[in-house]
């Protein structure tokens, strides 16, 4: 089965020394020896791409980990210097893709619950909450149930007041800006609520934008979450739905989160992708991408670098 191996630097990664990693590659026997591998850039990452006719792609995956862990272990790599990835030729190769993706911690940089538990005096103890969750220690409906009700009579302004204080994750524009131009499709879905996310929705123009509905009464947050809440079933139900609705199969779908709420979907997209993850996604994950810049999923699938 065809598939193609992507080495991806942090920024600014001395060229040199990804020269050096390429060679040590080869000389491993992970890339064929004597091959001109073409080296692109990408916002100052290093990109470079092998592409195998034939093989599993399973096996590939298991020698590119040894190889990183190995080097890692040794202390000449760090595994936030590198992204290594076995990209699936049905991936590489779609006419269109879909890419979903978690919102907190990884289309923005923060986690809106706490943010929102600030203005309660309660971030200390629903940020505990949130890390347990995340981790996998927690139901993830009942660890939001319990976090949303220290929510209870804050005024429904203090949603926009942290929709203001809301930065998106180093790269997500560029990402989102880079499938759009390729023709595909960027939808994300979140453990969140839909109140803080429609406003970055409409600003990076996603395709699809799902998260949990807070309850509102007389201008007051009720402590309550309105609806079916989205857990992890539920964000992998959204994949495959929107997936259909798009005419774009599974295979050709990609996924990327940071917490346990991600496994499932990570788990049935054509490519799953732990992006600074906890350890509960990153070990299960097909892509481990350990600096922060979301544009690297771009430069792992899309044949637009110069």
């Amino acid at each position: 089965m065809a598939s193609s191996l992507v080495f991806v630097s942090r920024p600014s990664f001395p060229r040199q020394q990804f020269l050096a990693l390429l060679d040590l590659a080869a000389a491993e026997q992970l890339i064929p020896q004597g091959l001109e591998l073409s080296i692109k850039t990408s916002e100052e990452r290093l990109v470079a791409k092998v592409h195998y006719a034939a093989g599993s792609p399973d096996r590939l995956q298991q020698l590119a980990t040894e190889f990183i862990d190995r080097h890692v272990t040794a202390g000449t790599l760090a595994y936030a210097d590198m992204c290594l990835a076995v990209v699936p030729e049905e991936v590489a190769s779609a006419p269109q893709l879909l890419l979903l993706m978690d919102v907190d911690s990884t289309l923005i940089k923060q986690e809106v619950i706490e943010l929102l538990a600030a203005h309660a005096g309660r971030e200390k103890e629903v940020a505990e909450v949130t890390e347990a969750a995340m981790r996998g220690e927690l139901d993830f409906a009942q660890s939001l149930i319990q976090r949303v009700a220290t929510l209870k009579d804050l005024p429904d302004s203090v949603l926009a007041e942290v929709g203001e204080r809301i930065i998106f994750s180093d790269g997500a524009p560029s990402l989102v800006r880079r499938f759009h131009a390729a023709g595909h499709k960027v939808a994300v879905v979140s453990g969140g609520f839909q109140q803080i996310l429609d406003p970055l929705a409409s600003t990076l123009n996603l395709d699809h934008a799902l998260a949990n509905t807070l309850g509102i009464t007389d201008g007051v947050l009720d402590g309550t979450v309105h609806g079916e809440i989205v857990d992890r079933q539920m964000k992998e139900t959204k994949l495959r739905a929107w997936s259909e609705e798009h005419k774009i199969p599974l295979n050709a779908t990609i996924a990327a989160g940071d917490g346990a709420n991600d496994l499932d979907m990570v788990a049935a997209a054509g490519l799953g992708i732990a992006f600074n993850a906890k350890p509960a996604l990153r070990d299960k994950a097909d892509v481990r991408l350990d600096f922060g810049r979301l544009d690297v999923i771009a430069d792992l699938v899309l044949d637009d670098l110069n």
